[in-house]
């Protein structure tokens, strides 16, 4: 049994140290954000991620997790601190590392024991050198402060799978005995354990988002050669994901990536390669595909629908994917500013993210109920693939709405079938399906 610190309680951080607990470790997280952790400690979550509220509250019970706002209790009770504090993007790409320097002069300041500190956040290369390097200078010297890189690989909607059967577990350290003491942490989770130099850890978790995003935004740009020359893009996807050296992963045509990673790191990764005088001209090409995919998307809007002044459109789904309430740089967002700024009246539907929603768009009809959300819409408009959307009863839809036209960004039903439901349905890389029949 080790203790913990995890120093930040946002997305990361909450689930990591509730899944350390959960693995028997004493586990204590800490956040300047008072109100933040009077909800965590009454077992309220902040955030939507299934499984997480039952995870909290077993270890809680079970006195191996705890909740503070004294950053420097949990920094003195530890032995390991996981720092999971955000590092946003800047306008021009830098990421603010202000959080992540007010943490390390808190640790230099509290510190009465030797500690182990775990990055967890994700950092520009180079980051954990400095961090040591810091801790060195501003700690007791008597002290040993060595810093270990330990990216995290989560996706939200499934980050307790995630964490407790990951496909690999990277490890970045320049201090051996360090970094076996937080490869043993891991041992239990039985996958891949690759241990590297810092600096290659932490570019291991830039390289493969900006390489999951690299196949959203080449799938989105054949899906644009499939329109036009007649293909289905769904078929094109399944004969590539079927070579093994490609995969089936991220090849899904839609409206683009968003959420917190994604845009974040790609463009980290960006000025990343320009600080070190290199053009990465291929992510470049990524980042400005996925934004052109929205544009596209609400031009492919207008075509169906005409002019959209005083048009009502039914927007499904506000998160950036299903099963988290993350509105975070989500597609759907800019999708209804555009259809707002060519006149149209926007009903918006989402299972969990209407309450964060509601300051993000105030001029919006929102929706918990999908059923209401469609009331006389001139569209669906299907932005998130929620199974809730999913598992909707198409036919009576079909009696709800004004005119039977889906437009779908996220290609969740066979063209045909939707035609047979009575609608002219129009997805991304594939033909429209034209109404067929009209369900009375």
């Amino acid at each position: 049994m080790q203790r913990i610190a995890v120093i930040g309680t946002g997305y990361v951080g909450l689930v990591s140290g509730t899944c350390f607990a959960e693995m028997g470790h004493q586990v204590i997280c800490a956040d300047r954000d008072e109100g933040k952790i009077a909800r965590l400690q009454q077992g309220d979550i902040p955030i939507y991620e299934p499984g997480l509220k039952e995870l909290v509250m077993s270890n809680l019970l079970a006195n191996r997790l705890s909740f503070t706002s004294q950053i420097s209790d949990a920094i003195v009770l530890s032995d390991i601190i996981f720092i999971a504090v955000g590092t946003p993007t800047e306008d021009n790409g830098d990421v603010d590392m202000t959080q992540v320097n007010s943490v390390i002069a808190s640790i230099a300041a509290y510190s009465t024991t030797s500690k182990i500190i775990v990055m967890k956040s994700t950092v520009p290369v180079g980051t954990g050198r400095w961090v040591e390097e810091q801790l060195k200078s501003l700690a007791a010297a008597h002290l040993d402060m060595h810093v270990v890189s330990n990216p995290e690989f989560l996706r939200e909607g499934s980050a307790i799978e995630d964490t407790f059967h990951p496909d690999r577990v990277v490890i970045g350290a320049d201090h051996l005995e360090a970094g076996a003491r937080i490869a043993a942490l891991h041992a239990p989770l039985r996958t891949e354990l690759l241990l590297t130099d810092r600096e290659s850890a932490e570019l291991i978790k830039y390289a493969s988002n900006a390489f999951l995003a690299a196949k959203i935004s080449f799938i989105n740009e054949m899906a644009h050669v499939c329109e036009k020359v007649g293909a289905n893009v769904g078929l094109v996807a399944k004969g590539m994901g079927l070579d093994r050296r490609i995969g089936p992963h991220f090849l899904n045509a839609g409206i683009g990536y968003g959420g917190s990673c994604f845009p974040k790191d790609t463009k980290a990764q960006l000025k990343l390669a320009q600080n070190v005088d290199y053009d990465f001209k291929i992510l470049r090409s990524v980042i400005e595909v996925n934004h052109l995919q929205r544009e596209r998307f609400v031009h492919k809007i207008e075509r169906a629908v005409g002019n959209l002044t005083g048009k009502r459109i039914a927007v499904m789904g506000l998160a950036f994917k299903p099963n988290t309430d993350d509105l975070r740089d989500a597609p759907a967002l800019d999708i209804i500013a555009a259809l707002k700024e060519r006149g149209a009246i926007v009903n918006a539907y989402d299972p969990v993210s209407t309450g964060h929603a509601a300051r993000l768009l105030p001029e919006v009809n929102l929706f918990t109920d999908p059923y209401l959300t469609l009331h006389e819409a001139d569209a669906v408009v299907i932005t998130t693939e929620w199974d809730d959307i999913r598992r909707m009863n198409w036919r009576l839809v079909r009696s709800l709405v004004k005119e039977p036209l889906i437009v779908d960004g996220r290609n969740m039903f066979e063209p045909e079938e939707m035609s047979r439901l009575g609608f002219t349905y129009v997805s991304i890389g594939r033909k429209t399906a034209m109404l067929d029949m009209v369900i009375s």
